[in-house]
């Protein structure tokens, strides 16, 4: 019996099953017959946090491919949708993705069966990111709740050279979806093709979020001197994996100063299915402690912080509407924040110091707009990031029998 721990991200939505109709294989073996026990010890209904399985932890062989499995529930038989990521891009799926739904203080089983046919591809998937070398070189990504993007070399390239449609900064742009289906391809096209304009809502939402030289949501900086300082624009990109689970790429930043200090970095960021946040995971070089920053905009908006839960808020005022941003840091990293206020342009940011551990830092950062209609009121975000701290700090239990 192996036992592991391994879920991400609470989500309140549920997924219709991608992989209805198939069945199980007449001369499956042994090691397909495995069952995954999925125990949550909160008081809190758990749905759709992302559960990753290996080869290793299923106990299968090493020359068996993941694609040929699927998970189902034990007692209904009813397929759940799952994803086969290729996490270190050598061709073969590495990780098993799924989201079970499980009540508060309960256990749920689920089966691994063989399938007798290759999985159905999602043509429409729900989790997506890419480059966008159409509109300068953007790298943009979505999911059902959220989209989000950020500024490439050309695009830096072009400011620097006082050049029409550049973009400097390292910030985190948030797009304002109101729609569960992907935007990103349609928006894009609306905009490069003069067909319209992403920066008016004709009823999916719109990109009314300014970032400028801010962090805008989740954007990082290293303090030096009780001054900030941050990269410029991301040099290179490389997606890992898009989906009806997650999407996920790596974003390389060239080397950059902090007062004297030689910092490099590499992000990795995911974002799954009905999560607000992305997950951003750092590689960095040059610093002990990593600032995570949330734009401020006017600074007319109203912070909320809870160290000991080790999270932070913003919900502001936002044309004509209201909107809130947050930053959650998972495993007591949070090593204090700073409200930032300062006269030069778009530089007042919130900030979540986080503790660098063996060159690296973890951390989800993301928003919700009043008018999606997924949380109205501050209070309501609040309690959505408060929840979303005490799941990814206690995660689902999972046991392979």
């Amino acid at each position: 019996m192996i036992r592991i721990f391994r879920a991400l991200h609470a989500f309140p939505l549920i997924l219709c099953s991608l992989l209805s109709g198939l069945f199980i294989s007449c001369g499956q073996s042994d090691t397909a017959r495995k069952i995954i026990v999925v125990e949550n010890l909160l008081d809190l209904d758990r749905s759709f946090e992302t559960i990753e399985l290996t080869k290793e932890s299923l106990g299968l062989d090493m020359q068996d491919k993941l694609e040929n499995f699927g998970i189902r529930d034990r007692v209904s038989q009813a397929s759940v949708t799952t994803q086969y990521m290729d996490s270190d891009s050598d061709g073969l799926a590495d990780i098993l993705l799924f989201q079970p739904v499980v009540d508060a203080m309960a256990t749920r089983e689920f089966e691994l069966f063989g399938l007798t046919s290759g999985v159905k591809e999602d043509t429409l998937h729900a989790c997506y990111s890419r480059f966008v070398p159409e509109r300068t070189d953007d790298y943009a990504w979505e999911n059902n709740r959220v989209a989000f993007r950020t500024y490439g070399p050309t695009a830096q390239n072009l400011k620097e050279e006082g050049k029409p449609g550049g973009t400097l900064s390292s910030g985190i742009d948030a797009w304002l979806k109101k729609i569960d289906y992907p935007i990103i391809n349609k928006w894009y096209e609306k905009e490069t093709t003069d067909k319209g304009s992403y920066h008016e809502d004709t009823g999916e939402g719109l990109d009314n979020f300014h970032v400028g030289a801010s962090r805008g949501i989740g954007g990082t900086a290293v303090k030096r001197n009780a001054a900030y300082y941050f990269s410029k624009n991301f040099t290179s990109w490389r997606t890992i994996a898009t989906g009806p689970i997650r999407t996920s790429f790596i974003l390389d930043y060239a080397g950059w100063d902090a007062a004297g200090n030689e910092i490099k970095e590499e992000k990795h960021i995911s974002l799954d299915y009905g999560s607000n946040l992305s997950k951003f995971e750092i590689s960095i070089q040059g610093v002990d402690t990593l600032s995570v920053g949330l734009t401020l905009h006017e600074n007319d908006g109203e912070t909320t912080i809870n160290e000991q839960e080790g999270w932070l808020s913003y919900w502001q005022p936002h044309e004509e509407s209201e909107l809130g941003s947050g930053i959650v840091v998972p495993g007591g990293s949070l090593d204090g924040y700073e409200k930032y206020v300062t006269e030069e342009k778009d530089l007042s940011n919130l900030y979540a110091h986080i503790k660098v551990k063996e060159g690296k830092v973890s951390y989800y950062a993301g928003f919700a707009w009043k008018e999606s209609v997924q949380y109205e009121t501050k209070e309501e975000w609040v309690q959505y990031l408060t929840q979303f701290a005490r799941r990814i700090n206690t995660p689902l239990s999972i046991t392979i029998k």
